[in-house]
């Protein structure tokens, strides 16, 4: 093993944050062949890594307010090299822009169509290998379809591995990075990145599958089958995702939202990867919304529905939920008296701003409570997330955040970005649940609240 770290310091360079990384590189260069120095770097290195009794990393999330989607950075390559991907909740695998031979990465290696690995991944291209196997099949490479989430647009790329990194933290601060090499994702074309965010690289998928980011880093590290996101809609200040912790998770000022989380069952849709929950009405300021049970319910072709997607900026409704909902909100907000003006697209029911009061939790309009399995069990959404504020060419109104999908939508909602914004989500993938805070504006904090100073104690 000594052997092993003596001819490879390099190795051991490339894991550390980018300034020491840099420092410890010029040392060995400077310094090669001398191996008492190697010995000297590899515990300087060591000394940086973190301890293995912690296995909870995080990533932050910012927002684009131009397209208003989410990516999270992370750390691939090696050297590790701080790359954005856009943030896809239901994707079942990862993937990046490989065109035009811009990615280089030391541990970067393909995939062929003869490895388990690929036999795992069920690649269509590679099918006639995992049946009838040939001395052919260790020349061809394995294959994947990367999809635009965005557009629904695919492609074809290698499944590669390379090296994925990230921050430890300890629920309160990021640490030094803890890596694993055998991160599994595609490569795509750059045609692929049309009508993403500006300046992300590829895609994190975070879907309910053994290949998802979240998997194989929970696997990687032997850490809990548990992430959290919290959303951030500041214009400047990210929000955060916790990967293989449960909690605590603390935002300023010293506030654990772990501790506010109700809990309610994860759907499987034999389908989909993404990630369902049990609705079972909506109410608005406590009035049921009259809607049938059976279009909340996925039936057994995995039609129907109520989903969470960070791909989708606002909540879409199935037209006949979307027009039983508005029709009670107009209703409800005459209490308030409020009176409804002109629409400003996309949206349809919208207020004047200066005829809506403000508090912390956002405008004062009525509260809209997603039900899950008991009248006890709500997700209550408040003016932060239930309206939209529309100030342009003289017009100054809060709009209702929802949208309707139409009568052809797949899934009966899709809960979007907009609605989960400072609000604290947990999936824990092992008891099967979702943990949801409800706005965390209510507790004197927001998503953009967690201090990212790196922490000493975690090095």
């Amino acid at each position: 093993m000594l052997e092993l770290l003596l001819n490879f310091p390099l190795i051991w360079c490339s894991l550390l944050p980018p300034r020491k990384m840099l420092e410890c590189q010029f040392l060995h260069r400077k310094m090669l062949p001398n191996k008492l120095i190697s010995v000297a770097l590899f515990f300087f290195a060591s000394s940086l890594f973190i301890s293995s009794s912690f296995s909870a990393v995080l990533a932050p999330i910012t927002k684009d307010h131009a397209t208003r989607l989410y990516s999270l950075s992370v750390y691939l390559k090696t050297p590790p090299n701080l790359t954005n991907l856009l943030l896809d909740l239901g994707a079942s695998f990862s993937w990046v822009d490989c065109s035009n031979n811009n990615y280089i990465s030391s541990t970067y290696r393909t995939l062929s169509c003869d490895s388990p690995l690929c036999s795992a991944l069920g690649s269509r291209a590679c099918a006639k290998c995992f049946h009838s196997p040939t001395p052919h099949c260790s020349n061809n490479p394995c294959t994947l379809s990367p999809l635009n989430s965005v557009t629904h647009k695919f492609s074809t790329g290698k499944a590669i591995v390379d090296s994925l990194a990230l921050p430890v933290t300890d629920g309160r601060n990021p640490g030094h990075l803890r890596s694993f090499s055998e991160f599994l994702l595609s490569c795509s074309k750059s045609s692929l990145l049309k009508g993403l965010t500006k300046g992300v690289a590829g895609l994190a998928g975070l879907g309910r599958s053994r290949f998802s980011l979240t998997t194989q880093v929970s696997t990687a590290f032997s850490s809990e089958r548990t992430f959290a996101l919290c959303l951030s809609g500041s214009p400047s200040a990210p929000g955060v995702a916790f990967f293989g912790s449960s909690g605590p998770y603390y935002f300023l000022p010293e506030i654990d939202l772990s501790k506010t989380l109700r809990f309610t069952p994860l759907l499987l849709n034999a389908f989909q990867s993404d990630y369902f929950i049990n609705l079972t009405s909506i109410k608005v300021n406590g009035v049921t919304v009259q809607l049938s049970r059976k279009i909340l319910a996925v039936d057994e072709h995995g039609f129907g529905g109520t989903k969470l997607s960070t791909v989708t900026p606002y909540t879409l409704l199935h037209s006949s939920i979307y027009k039983a909902f508005t029709e009670t909100f107009v209703n409800q907000s005459t209490k308030l008296n409020l009176t409804v003006t002109n629409p400003v697209e996309p949206f349809k029911v919208c207020y004047n701003a200066d005829e809506v009061m403000e508090t912390r939790v956002g405008p004062a309009v009525p509260t809209v409570d997603l039900v899950m399995q008991g009248d006890d069990v709500f997700w209550r959404i408040f003016g932060s997330n239930s309206m939209v504020r529309i100030f342009r060419d003289g017009v100054d109104v809060w709009c209702l955040g929802f949208l309707d999908g139409g009568v052809k939508t797949k899934t009966s909602i899709i809960i979007g970005g907009h609605q989960m914004e400072d609000n604290l989500l947990q999936f824990d993938l092992r008891q099967q649940r979702l943990g949801f805070s409800s706005s965390v504006l209510a507790y004197n904090t927001t998503c953009s609240n967690f201090n990212f100073t790196t922490a000493s104690n975690l090095s």
